[in-house]
């Protein structure tokens, strides 16, 4: 029997089936080429292992700059000024001439007071000769009456030749006596007349108002044409910046362990950093200077002083900056990369890579940064390795790839 022969319902589910048969072997067919699924790769990181070493501990304190010499200039006498005879700002030597207040007055005063010590001179060369003529009547009577006292008593001359002589010759004495005198207070004139031409001359070189100290000259508080004197203020301050001097504050327990660290001679051998208000560090090391004599009683702190060669006068009094010193040495601390350690609502985290290269989470305890490492006082040993390069996205318990973390400066 032919398929045409057979009934018209069973032919039209023949074909229906044999339709299916043909979509199912498509099926199954294209299935069977379609490569199956993989996992994604495991991460890379870059891991660093727990260093362990000597670290020095760091002390930082806020400190001042300051001259180690801050001179005011100031008018010692009173007048108006004429001249300001430097650039400010700049650099002065001792005895240059900074400021002049007009000096007339003054020369004149000084004029006067030569003329009055001229006529003292003078009324002393008077007074000598004065004393020189009644030294001379004087010896004259003094030898009358030498003469006439043998004569007068054997009545060779009348007694009243006698006493005239006699009292010629007192009053002779007390000419003499009236021209040392008068020699004296000629003296004592020259002597008060020199003081005030003394005087006047020094006035006269106050008009030239000059620099105490070689150094760097401020700003002028005075212009030209104003009235200054010994009671308007500085008109410059002259400061001494080569070296700098630096005031900073540490705390009783902190100085303890200074004096502790650099005992006796070795106060000389500090060695001080200069950290500058813009984060960078001043390339020159500084010394220590002084400890003030006490401890301030309300702060518990006291005062230091350091010096920072300054060439070129670079610092400036009234900058800021953080004076920094090795406080103590950290025996075998622990260092890792900075860039290991995240921070979060101010806990610290490491991402730790065990020896089957699983994460794990690990909170520690940072110390001090030290160069691009950071101490860790807790949370980690030796032989930890911590991700320092592609942490991001990671979770705990995931496997990762590692290799050696390097750093810029290597």
């Amino acid at each position: 029997m032919s398929i045409n022969s057979l009934p018209r319902s069973k032919h039209v589910a023949w074909a229906s089936g044999a339709v299916l048969a043909v979509i199912l072997v498509v099926a199954v067919s294209r299935s069977g080429a379609k490569p199956s699924a993989q996992a994604p790769p495991a991460a890379v990181v870059e891991v660093a292992s727990v260093q362990q070493q000597d670290v020095p501990v760091y002390g930082e304190w806020v400190g001042t700059l300051t001259g180690q010499v801050n001179a005011d200039v100031k008018a010692q006498v009173t007048g108006y000024l004429v001249t300001r005879a430097y650039k400010e700002g700049s650099f002065v030597r001792k005895g240059q001439v900074l400021f002049e207040i007009d000096h007339r007055p003054f020369q004149a005063a000084l004029d006067q007071a030569n003329g009055q010590l001229a006529q003292a001179q003078a009324q002393l060369i008077q007074d000598q000769a004065q004393l020189a003529t009644a030294q001379a009547n004087q010896l004259k009577s003094q030898l009358d009456v030498e003469k006439y006292e043998p004569l007068a008593k054997v009545d060779a001359i009348s007694k009243q030749d006698f006493d005239d002589a006699t009292q010629t010759n007192l009053a002779n004495k007390a000419q003499v006596q009236a021209a040392e005198a008068a020699i004296a207070a000629a003296k004592a004139q020259i002597e008060a007349s020199g003081a005030a031409v003394e005087t006047a001359a020094i006035n006269l070189g106050f008009t030239r108002i000059i620099s105490p100290i070689d150094g760097i000259a401020g700003i002028a508080q005075a212009q030209v044409g104003d009235l200054v004197g010994a009671s308007t203020g500085p008109l410059t301050t002259v400061s001494t910046l080569d070296p700098i001097r630096d005031y900073f504050t540490v705390s009783e327990q902190q100085y303890l362990a200074l004096q502790q660290r650099f005992s006796g001679s070795e106060k000389d051998q500090w060695r001080l950093q200069l950290i500058l208000a813009d984060g960078t560090t001043y390339p020159r090391e500084g010394q220590f200077y002084f400890a003030d004599r006490q401890v301030n009683p309300d702060t518990g702190a006291i005062q230091l002083a350091a010096l920072f060669p300054n060439p070129g006068n670079v610092l400036r009094p009234g900058q800021y900056g953080k004076v920094r010193a090795i406080i103590r040495v950290q025996q075998n601390a622990m260092l890792i990369p900075q860039a290991a350690v995240s921070e979060q609502q101010g806990s610290y985290l490491v991402a730790v890579v065990d020896k089957s290269n699983r994460v794990s989470m690990r909170p520690v305890q940072v110390g001090q940064r030290t160069g691009t490492l950071w101490v860790i006082d807790g949370g980690l040993k030796p032989g930890d390795r911590v991700i320092v390069e592609g942490q991001q996205n990671l979770r705990p318990g995931m496997t990762v790839q590692t290799r050696p973390f390097k750093s810029d400066v290597e």
